[in-house]
């Protein structure tokens, strides 16, 4: 896996800093076993949260999932709101391994926002059978200030700027216009997933993907690279 680029920027995920378990911080040496089980107990907690919601996850109902004991799952968060980050952080780990990094192998400027935007959209059609945590996440937390809101935000803003160094990118060689404003090529862009999971997920809408992926060509060519966007 390529080391995390400068257009990239990351937050700790729980392959790394979250999947400590408490005692690492008072410098207890970490068993394999232990980093093994928290790695389950996050992947069990986000495709519950994926499904239903980051509010509706518990130590309880964790526990209950796993087959384990109330106090083994405490054992590893200490609380429901160190559990979620650690679901929320996990999210963006994946997201980054799905998205982000494949896009590196596409040349720089157009190439690699359609890159982006393609592999974006890959994980899109999966996560219609389940849920976006990021979707999901700002309607629970919109006005829930907390560390679980902040860390949704420091999630979303990461990949936000991510595109949008990838824009300015096109613009700097030419691919897009020089005047384009890249915040709302980045507003359109996104609008596009927002749309594909409204019509997609809920209303069940035929061509839905189709229209996403014309809506992305439409984008380019009224931003200044109509020949770009054709091939």
């Amino acid at each position: 896996m390529p080391s995390t680029p400068h257009i990239f920027p990351a937050v700790p995920s729980s392959a790394t800093a979250d999947r400590k378990p408490r005692g690492a911080a008072a410098g207890h040496r970490i068993s394999p076993k232990g980093l093994q089980t928290k790695a389950h107990i996050v992947d069990v907690a986000l495709q519950l949260a994926m499904h239903n919601g980051l509010e509706s996850l518990s130590i309880g109902g964790l526990a209950e999932a796993t087959q384990m004991s109330k106090s083994g799952v405490f054992a590893h968060f200490g609380s429901r709101e160190e559990l979620q980050i650690s679901v929320i952080r996990e999210y963006h780990h994946r997201f980054e391994q799905e998205v982000f990094y494949p896009a590196l192998h596409a040349e720089r400027g157009l190439p690699r926002l359609r890159a982006l935007f393609d592999h974006w959209m890959k994980r899109t059609t999966i996560e219609l059978d389940s849920g976006c945590i990021y979707i999901s996440g700002a309607i629970e937390f919109h006005d829930n200030i907390g560390p679980v809101r902040n860390a949704l935000v420091e999630s979303v803003s990461i990949w936000h700027a991510a595109m949008r160094r990838t824009i300015n990118q096109c613009k700097e060689l030419d691919d897009l216009r020089p005047d384009a404003d890249e915040n709302q090529i980045l507003s359109e862009i996104h609008a596009l997933i927002l749309v594909l999971h409204y019509e997609a997920r809920f209303l069940r809408s035929p061509g839905a993907m189709q229209r996403a992926l014309t809506g992305f060509d439409n984008i380019l060519w009224r931003y200044g690279a109509p020949a770009s966007a054709k091939n």
